[in-house]
């Protein structure tokens, strides 16, 4: 009987993996600190993690039965993919089962960010309503232009949404969209420079790798207009963070909403943390209680598929070349 090790992040997610695992397969939900998951390599035939699991050279040498690695997350910059190439096991992510929350997140920061909700929290909390003085400035998303840099499957959500506020969409992707499918989803194309100069609000939803890191820094972020909103729920090293408190400082920005940062969690004297105008989450953009399932269903069907010998869906990219 084909062999499961998965890990899971934490004991009721384990339970809803149990209650989804296919017939005809042993499931071993285990900690990847335990002793018993190093003992269970050896007649391991799929991974399922997230990627705070270790995957290096000795990994693969200690699994060799090991088809596929299953990837609960979207994000896979931590997997050692030049060790899964060397071994000749396919890495696969969730399939874009967190694609509605982080979309979701990310139109909740821009929220959050335009309507100064953290300021008002705080005011009414400590007794100052409505701030004792005058509103300060505060905008809504209709009628905006959203300017989104990476138009995958998390994108076109986040788009989708967006236009239900009534906003104008437009991206930026190194695949493009044909006019056909831009048509459908009520978006166009522009070049990045131009993006950031015409969007209200831009949103980033890019991988992190060579091209992506550090894409947005000092030049970019001058682009961009003062009222304009920088949102960052992909990974925190796509953006140059002392460029964006330089610019936030200075008020070259409206503001910011960033949930993933270059070092997690920041440190206690990052300057970010000492600024009024940005809202900041410890990414929990991806995590939901609801796609829990989502992620062990779409984690279970692929390995039902590699079992049948087929290929597996949504390999990452670097090692479909």
């Amino acid at each position: 009987m084909p062999k499961i090790v998965l890990v899971p992040p934490s004991a009721d997610a384990g339970a809803i993996a149990r209650d989804l695992a296919p017939r005809g397969f042993e499931l071993a939900l285990l900690s990847h600190t335990a002793p018993e998951f190093e003992a269970a390599l050896a007649a391991m035939d799929y991974m399922v993690c997230y990627p705070n699991v270790a995957m290096p050279d000795a990994f693969y040498r200690a699994a060799p039965r090991l088809r596929l690695v299953q990837l609960l997350s979207a994000g896979y910059d931590n997997v050692d993919l030049e060790a899964a190439r060397r071994a000749k096991v396919p890495v696969c992510n969730n399939g874009g089962a967190n694609a509605i929350s982080v979309a979701e997140h990310s139109l909740m920061l821009m929220l959050a960010v335009s309507r100064k909700v953290i300021w008002q929290h705080g005011n009414v909390a400590a007794g100052r309503w409505r701030g004792n003085g005058p509103a300060p400035r505060m905008y809504e998303l209709y009628g905006k232009t959203l300017g989104i840099v990476g138009l995958g499957t998390i994108g076109k959500k986040a788009a989708q949404l967006a236009r239900a506020f009534g906003m104008r969409v437009q991206y930026y992707d190194i695949r493009r969209l044909s006019e056909d499918a831009e048509d459908a989803l009520g978006v166009r194309f522009r070049l990045l420079r131009e993006l950031l100069k015409t969007s209200d609000v831009v949103s980033l939803h890019v991988p992190l790798n060579a091209a992506t890191r550090g894409m947005i820094g000092t030049e970019e972020l001058a682009l961009m207009q003062p009222l304009a909103i920088l949102i960052n729920t992909a990974r925190g090293p796509v953006v140059d963070e002392g460029a964006l408190c330089e610019a936030l400082s200075a008020g070259k920005l409206f503001g910011a909403g960033l949930d993933v940062f270059a070092q997690e969690p920041p440190p206690s004297n990052h300057p970010l943390l000492k600024l009024d105008n940005v809202v900041l989450t410890a990414h929990f953009a991806g995590p939901t209680w609801d796609n829990h399932v989502a992620r062990f269903r779409n984690a279970f069907d692929n390995v039902e598929r590699v079992e049948r010998g087929e290929p597996p869906l949504w390999l990452v990219p670097e090692l479909a070349a």
